[in-house]
């Protein structure tokens, strides 16, 4: 440690030695960087504030009719885009800067320039952006911040319709594309049908399902052709006799077989009454026997009719038969059945001619079916292909028409471009101190290169050290008055060119401050 502080002493001692060095560096440094400093030009900083509010009421009142975007997704791709080459191009051509390039190189240093003095800042999350510009010309900063300004709003919008217009032209052309499809699908499955009148399938039945319908209607048409037969058959015989009685009127030469009357419904319905009365009550009650004497009543009215009856069956039979109602009835049913029957075995003929054709067509009718299935779903593909194309067009009209609304993003501009009186930059007093500590530091530097170049010793115990043989004695240096008076003049000289450094060094920034230049 001891070590290390005494060549610090050393160091010390030998720059101090040549100390004249600190001005002869310092002083020349500091007036040529001060001046400098002073002759830099002047740079005036514009800015401008925007706010972009992507929260539009449209959004959720348009939500599923239109198709929605992340508008701050796109105000964040825009930002990031703000100062590609196009858009300084553009900047410059609105400021006239490219006036002043008559090279491609002289453009370049233009954009490259631009670039590097522009900046873009602001908050992703809170939309608010800050674009500022440095330079020597106040007007023209203001233009450039403006024409950033103006790109920041239109580049976003413009972007927006442009997308719109690109997805509805591509849209169209899909729209007509599927048009002309569908077109020429209905037109095949048109011919188709017409081509195979007869074999299409019905409600929705293909071959198999129409041969079984057919099948069983065949089957319940001869079914119900049987059981009239066999009713008309029946019908015949009781006609022919076969059958006994006809109720109660019997063919000729029977008698005591009477057609049925009104009396024999009320006897039997007395009769009845009275069972129902014998259930309850004895012989002598007065019900009883007044029912008892209504029916020897009628038995003897049914027997004088029997009687009457008989005798005219006896005089004329056959006009006796043909008046009886029972016999009519029995005719007009015989006429109905057959004509029933008739009618069934039309039918059965129909339906047994539609099984033996579907026969005949087993492999005619599903190869139809097949091909009518086929064009079915072409056309079913291309129709909701279309149908679908056509509601995507309406939503991109309705997203065009909603993107071209001031209301779906608002751009505020918070403070309008704007450049202060006092130049932002060069930052003179600092620019000026950095100059002085250089200079001073650099003398320095340099009285000490000197003193290394140039060695001395300055001890005994340095001399020892260096050249390693012992030190025997050593002459002291006593100063006279006139050397000492010289020294101490030196010494004061020195400090005052340090001082009138200082000075002017203080008078240089108060300048600065006071004219506004720092």
């Amino acid at each position: 440690m001891q070590e290390a502080l005494d060549q610090l002493k050393s160091y010390v001692r030998g720059a101090w030695r040549y100390r004249w060095y600190m001005h002869l560096i310092a002083w020349p440094l500091c007036i040529a960087g001060w001046t400098v400093v002073y002759m830099l030009p002047d740079q005036y900083e514009a800015s401008a504030r925007v706010y972009v509010d992507t929260q539009s009421l449209l959004r959720p009142l348009l939500r599923g009719l239109a198709v929605e975007t992340d508008k701050a997704q796109e105000v964040q791709m825009m930002t990031r885009t703000l100062l590609s080459r196009p858009n300084l191009e553009k900047v410059a051509r609105m400021t006239d800067m490219d006036l002043e390039a008559t090279t491609d190189e002289d453009m370049e240093k233009i954009l490259k320039h631009l670039q590097n003095t522009i900046k873009l800042q602001g908050r992703g999350r809170e939309n608010l952006y800050t674009i500022t510009y440095l330079n020597e010309d106040p007007e023209l900063a203001k233009e450039v911040v403006q024409a950033l300004l103006t790109l920041f709003v239109e580049t976003s919008l413009g972007d927006s319709r442009k997308d719109a217009d690109t997805a509805q032209q591509f849209l169209d052309e899909q729209i007509k594309r599927y048009e002309a499809r569908l077109y020429a699908a209905e037109e095949a499955l048109k011919e188709f049908k017409r081509k195979n009148v007869g074999l299409m399938p019905a409600d929705g039945q293909d071959y198999y399902q129409r041969m079984q319908a057919a099948m069983e209607r065949l089957s319940s048409a001869e079914l119900a052709l049987t059981e009239a037969t066999d009713r008309r058959d029946e019908l015949r015989r009781q006609l022919r006799g076969e059958e006994p009685t006809f109720g109660m009127v019997a063919p000729p030469g029977r008698v005591g077989a009477v057609a049925p009357s009104a009396l024999d419904s009320r006897i039997q319905t007395l009769q009845a009454r009275l069972d129902d009365l014998l259930l309850k009550y004895t012989d002598k009650h007065p019900d009883v026997i007044a029912i008892q004497h209504t029916l020897e009543s009628l038995e003897k009215q049914k027997k004088e009719e029997m009687a009457r009856y008989s005798s005219e069956a006896a005089a004329s039979p056959t006009t006796s038969l043909e008046a009886n109602p029972v016999y009519q009835r029995l005719k007009i049913a015989l006429g109905e059945a057959e004509a029933n029957v008739v009618s069934l075995q039309t039918r059965v003929r129909k339906y047994q001619a539609e099984v033996d054709r579907l026969a005949e067509l087993v492999d005619t009718v599903p190869r139809v079916e097949a091909e009518l299935n086929r064009l079915n779903r072409d056309y079913a593909v291309n129709k909701q292909n279309y149908e679908t194309l056509l509601q995507r067009r309406e939503s991109a009209i309705i997203s065009e028409e909603a993107g071209q609304n001031s209301d779906n993003v608002k751009f505020r501009i918070v403070d309008p471009p704007y450049v202060p009186s006092v130049p932002a930059a060069p930052n003179r007093p600092l620019f000026v101190t950095v100059v002085l500590l250089m200079g001073i530091a650099l003398g320095m530097a340099f009285s000490l290169f000197i003193s290394q170049i140039k060695p001395t010793f300055d001890s005994g115990h340095q001399l020892t050290r260096e050249l390693g043989v012992p030190l025997l004695g050593s002459v002291s240096l006593v100063w006279t008055g006139y050397t000492r008076l010289k020294h101490r003049a030196e010494v004061v000289a020195f400090g005052l060119g340090g001082l009138v450094l200082i000075i002017i060094y203080g008078g240089y920034m108060s300048y600065l401050l006071l004219v506004g230049r720092g």
